[in-house]
């Protein structure tokens, strides 16, 4: 072990207070990013997957937005087949 290896990054941002913020959107980045990939390799618009989920094309594209991480007191659980 380094011994002069201080506290992580994450240590970091913790004690800044930002901690849950930064990997909020970190975690929407990458599950839009990931959304995004399987949308243009299996050739599906944002309306059309909107339809597939019941919603309206403007939902989705708050979905999709990596700014936009408000909580509404539910767990998501996304996994792509």
């Amino acid at each position: 072990m380094n011994k002069y290896t201080g506290s992580s990054f994450d240590d970091f941002l913790e004690e800044s207070g930002v901690l849950e913020d930064v990997s909020a959107k970190a975690h929407k980045r990458l599950l839009t990013l990931q959304l995004e990939d399987i949308m243009q390799k299996d050739n599906i618009t944002k309306s059309r997957l909107a339809g597939k989920l019941h919603t309206s094309r403007s939902q989705l594209n708050r979905i999709l937005d990596p700014e936009n991480t408000a909580t509404v007191g539910k767990q998501l659980n996304i996994s792509f087949a």
